[in-house]
């Protein structure tokens, strides 16, 4: 497997500055949306609608202008594309076929963009990351065009540079419209971490699915877990051991919430899943948080970052409390007890007394996990007997 510093998926080119040429969004939403059975652009989405979702994603990604071409329903969604700050664009021809809109989108753009990403109205779950990741390509390419790939896929959204844009306004959208015109120019890639760039949105149930998955889509999903690994080139026994991590730090937390306390499974797991995602490397804890945020999970800086050893020490029985304590009490794939688990570090730092407190340090903190846990009453439901003897036995 290619390792950290060799894989092109780990390609970090500048993110650029604020003097260079923008690049715009065109959105595209003037269809129909007769498969949906309601109007697209204007179904709900996270704290507004599905077009207002993609635009504020443009903008976080730094696309600017925002373009909206409109055409079914124009004068309502007119309105919406202009409470929101967006650039509603009118395609006469909306009902013809997606190349209209297109040619539409790019025409009203301004001189100054260097290009322009194309973004579906019904791909929605795209992230900003993603869009990042393809205008820093773009740039340090100096490229005509670049998709985004996840999982071997290319997805959504490309960037077009502003060179492409005459080849496709005198294109009349015939033999397969603006693809085939986009073909005859080479294309890069680059690799994301963004399932949702290839999730398109047509039917009802496509749009409940994805306005669910938006509650936890600040973390990522199993096929994101496998291709943050693959990037990082992550030894299987390695991806093994934070699966009974994960396992382990779910039971402890599914039990606490017995409990009344506020936790949030979805990061236990994820954090859990990816915290040694940098394994092998020196300051893995460290360098696995900064690609992870990098990479588009700033939710999982702190709990990854601190795996190892806790930065204040124990404060409350919180995400970050949970995984430590789970990865303390995991060795390979098998659940030990703290004991078992620091002896060899205690034997191997026996006669450095920094690295020795350290060791110290990080089974107090264990320790005082344990600790309040059994406060709750050493019977924290859901969780083996035999997990909860050690735990009690720990304390």
């Amino acid at each position: 497997m290619m390792g950290l510093a060799q894989t092109d998926t780990l390609e970090r080119p500048a993110l650029g500055n604020k003097h260079e040429v923008p690049i715009a969004a065109v959105i595209l939403s003037a269809g129909l949306s007769s498969r949906m059975g309601a109007f697209k652009p204007l179904l709900p989405f996270g704290d507004g609608t599905v077009l207002s979702h993609v635009v504020q994603v443009a903008r976080q990604a730094g696309a600017e202008p925002v373009h909206v071409v409109i055409g079914h329903k124009a004068k309502e969604l007119r309105s919406h594309v202009e409470s929101i700050g967006a650039v509603a664009v009118y395609n006469r021809d909306y009902e013809s076929d997606m190349f209209s809109s297109i040619k539409a989108g790019i025409a009203s753009l301004p001189q100054m963009v260097a290009g322009c990403l194309l973004m579906p109205v019904d791909i929605p779950l795209v992230r900003p990351t993603t869009l990042k990741r393809v205008m820093a390509k773009a740039r340090h390419a100096d490229a005509l065009l670049v998709h985004p790939v996840f999982d071997g896929l290319i997805g959504h959204p490309p960037f077009i540079a502003r060179g492409l844009f005459e080849g496709l306004l005198v294109g009349d959208g015939q033999e397969g419209g603006a693809a085939s015109i986009l073909s005859r120019h080479a294309s890069e890639t680059i690799a994301v971490f963004d399932s949702g760039c290839l999730r398109d949105m047509d039917y009802p149930e496509e749009h409940a699915e994805q306005l669910a998955a938006l509650q936890n889509h600040h973390l990522p999903d199993e096929r994101e877990c496998e291709a943050l690994f693959d990037a990082a080139g992550t030894p299987q026994s390695v991806r093994r051991h934070g699966q009974a991590v994960a396992k382990l730090a779910n039971l402890l937390a599914s039990g606490l919430l017995e409990h009344k306390q506020d936790l949030d499974i979805g990061l236990i797991t994820a954090g859990a899943v990816l915290h040694d995602i940098a394994k092998g490397r020196p300051q893995h804890a460290s360098l696995g948080a900064e690609l992870l945020a990098e990479w588009g999970f700033p939710a999982l800086h702190n709990i990854v970052g601190q795996h190892m050893a806790l930065a204040n020490g124990y404060q409350r029985l919180d995400e970050i409390a949970l995984v430590y304590l789970a990865d303390k009490l995991v060795s390979g794939e098998e659940i030990v007890g703290l004991e078992q688990r620091f002896a060899p570090a205690f034997t191997r730092f026996a006669d450095q007394p920094d690295a020795l407190a350290g060791v110290r340090k990080r089974l107090s903190d264990a320790l005082a996990i344990v600790a309040a846990i059994n406060t709750l009453g050493g019977d924290v439901p859901g969780v083996p007997i035999e997990i909860r003897n050690m735990l009690e036995a720990a304390s």
